[in-house]
């Protein structure tokens, strides 16, 4: 499809239904998911102890600004635990641990709490302990969970023997952000293995308020758990009991990795939402047999190891996961394993192989990156450099359905980009995403190896990062620029629907997602809101819009499979009102249009959690007979029925 440009903008849109291009892929609604920050942990998993199999050792040096992981980049280096009583009576036991390096031993007189914890006024919460007795004769243990100036205790008496689970619910009699759990040894020694508490309206761990806004959000498919994660990640670590999984520190992040939230939870987290999973294989410290044994666990019968792994954790029909990333950014020095690109083609179609041995129906993604150059040892000549994705097509595409390309754009923390006006910073993305296709049409042709097929394009991180909210609590703070950005960044997804077939908003929830969660609320971002609106209604077949034709508006449109539906985007960055004149060729205009406007106060509104939304998608009804309008600083959808 061929798009005219021009510098003056355009005062009517006039569209020919019969001028199309290929049919928009639903995958570039997609989603990401990592363990980073509180995406999974705080934000997806309901869980409210930090540390709760005791990674870092109980001591007296207990600082609570050391132990906070709220933030994007949390900073650990202390147990959230603090101790009771007599700070002798807790120590930390490595012979026999219950899970991870060593567990508390606590003596009759101490105890240890956990502070800071969040509660809803009347919600109860569900939660249990491991116990073993650790003495000669029996122990009694206390759980208190206080709220302010109410607490509820449980009681427990732990005879000689095996580890025991004791349950308990309390209710919360007030809203805090202060409540704790403490656990106290009033008789006897204990040996403390792991605990847990949630809010009893979880749903299977997950959190309920975090899983209706992701249900709305219907996206229809999700990339995990990496990211720069996946290269220290063993997925072996994430199966089996949920207590027994050891804890371990985050490979690419900081914090801890508890290891709660693996390949079961990933997978009845996408039946849940109903979407469609997408795992990355570790080919950063991973290897093959890894990779093919993981694939196994997900797809095969009992009759292999990774498949029976499955049956014994009570999983007895295959998850069937089609969709796989062979590695993330293998291309970069900060990620866990990497290597030059010459050898890294050899462990890719090493693994790849490996992998479709396994299950030869998988459709595989390759880790590319057209931008960056690397340098490859060629014995004639001292370095030839090479880019990432051409040498991944010339060495690599018979082992690979697709590739992966990456971008962020904005404020990001490795830059010393300033903050910009709306109309620059809407097309940033925009402008990656054309830079990306256009070096992908111009260099693939000449790849003897493709054999003249095109190697599809899997967009699996995009999103904008802005450097100045990096560590607040919530992440990112998306504001009404930024979903402005969000919607031309779609327009240029539709307009590249030949090529780009996968793209994943990265990372969904908290850090620099669309969703954002405090410890007891759940709202969408700016840029949620757009994600959310044009996955339910923009059609599917792209009807060709003049590039570039309106100044700084940016305007896509599109029909239904069967011609019965128009929808038309318009995005107006700029502080003045914008309206066209609007005919179809050859067709009658009906009378009105329903009409969604996304816009907000001023282009720094955002939302946040517990607060009042400050950018939403209105929807009303328009005349269009009389043309198509944007109010300045917008984002206008039309769906006509025709």
């Amino acid at each position: 499809m061929t798009h005219s440009a021009t510098d003056k903008p355009s005062e009517s849109i006039e569209l020919d239904l019969s001028q199309t291009s290929e049919a928009i892929s639903p995958f570039i609604y997609g989603q990401f998911i990592e363990h980073m920050g509180r995406c999974i942990y705080g934000g997806i998993w309901a869980e409210m102890l930090e540390d709760r199999k005791f990674y870092f050792p109980i001591t007296e040096d207990y600082d609570p600004y050391k132990s906070l992981q709220d933030t994007a980049y949390p900073v650990v280096g202390a147990s959230p635990w603090e101790i009771l009583g007599s700070a002798s009576g807790v120590s930390m036991v490595r012979e026999d641990s219950f899970v991870g390096e060593f567990t508390p031993k606590v003596s009759a007189g101490s105890g240890f709490r956990q502070n800071d914890l969040a509660t809803i006024e009347d919600m109860d919460y569900d939660g249990y302990i491991w116990l073993q007795n650790a003495g000669a004769e029996r122990s009694v243990v206390k759980v208190t969970f206080s709220t302010g100036g109410n607490s509820e205790s449980s009681t427990f008496t732990v005879p000689e023997g095996a580890y025991q689970k004791f349950p308990y619910t309390f209710n919360a009699k007030e809203e805090t952000l202060k409540a704790s759990l403490a656990v106290e040894v009033l008789s006897g020694e204990a040996f403390v293995g792991t605990l847990s508490i949630m809010p009893a309206n979880n749903v299977r761990g997950m959190r309920a308020d975090t899983l209706e806004l992701l249900k709305e959000l219907d996206a229809p498919i999700y990339r995990w758990p990496g990211g720069n994660f996946v290269s220290g990640y063993n997925w072996r670590d994430g199966i089996g009991d949920r207590d027994r999984r050891p804890p371990r520190k985050n490979p690419a992040w900081t914090g801890v990795e508890h290891n709660d939230f693996g390949t079961d939870e990933f997978i009845d987290f996408c039946r849940e939402i109903n979407t469609e999973p997408t795992i990355a294989a570790n080919t950063g410290f991973g290897d093959a047999y890894s990779a093919a044994q993981w694939v196994e666990y997900c797809n095969a019968n009992g009759d292999t190891i990774g498949g029976q792994w499955r049956v014994d954790n009570g999983n007895y029909e295959p998850y069937n996961v089609k969709y796989w990333c062979v590695g993330n950014e293998m291309w970069g020095p900060w990620q866990l394993g990497f290597m030059q690109l010459e050898q890294y083609v050899l462990k890719h179609n090493e693994v790849a192989s490996a992998m479709l041995d396994a299950d030869k129906d998988l459709v595989l993604i390759g880790v590319g990156a057209v931008d960056q150059i690397n340098a490859d040892y060629d014995p004639n000549q001292a370095k030839a450099e090479k880019l990432w994705s051409v040498g991944m097509m010339e060495g690599s595409a018979d082992y690979m359905h697709l590739i992966s390309e990456h971008f962020y754009s904005g404020e990001t923390p490795w830059t010393d980009a300033q903050e910009l006006e709306p109309i620059e910073h809407v097309v940033l993305m925009r402008d990656q995403i054309r830079r990306i296709s256009s070096e992908h049409r111009r260099l693939q042709p000449e790849i003897e190896e493709l054999n003249g097929k095109t190697m599809y394009i899997a967009m699996d991180e995009w999103n904008y990062w802005d450097r100045q909210y990096e560590y607040g609590e919530l992440g990112c703070v998306y504001d009404l620029k930024d979903a402005l950005g969000t919607v031309v960044a779609l327009h240029e997804f539709y307009r590249q629907s030949d090529l780009i077939k996968i793209a994943n908003y990265a990372q969904t929830v908290n850090v620099i997602g669309c969703i954002k969660t405090s410890k007891t609320e759940a709202e969408f971002a700016t840029t949620g809101i757009v994600l959310k609106l044009y996955r339910a209604e923009w059609q599917p077949i792209p009807v060709e819009v003049p590039v570039d034709a309106y100044g700084h508006l940016d305007v896509a449109a599109s029909k239904s499979e069967d011609g019965k539906t128009l929808t038309v985007s318009i995005v107006n960055p700029t502080e003045e009102a914008a309206s066209f004149d609007f005919s179809i060729e050859g067709m009658k205009l009906p009378k009105e249009a329903k009409v969604w406007t996304i816009t907000g106060p001023d282009h720094r509104s955002h939302n946040a959690p517990g607060a009042e939304r400050q950018v939403d998608a209105v929807e009303s009804t328009a005349k269009i007979t009389k043309g198509l309008k944007a109010p300045a600083l917008s984002s206008v959808l039309y769906r006509i029925e025709l």
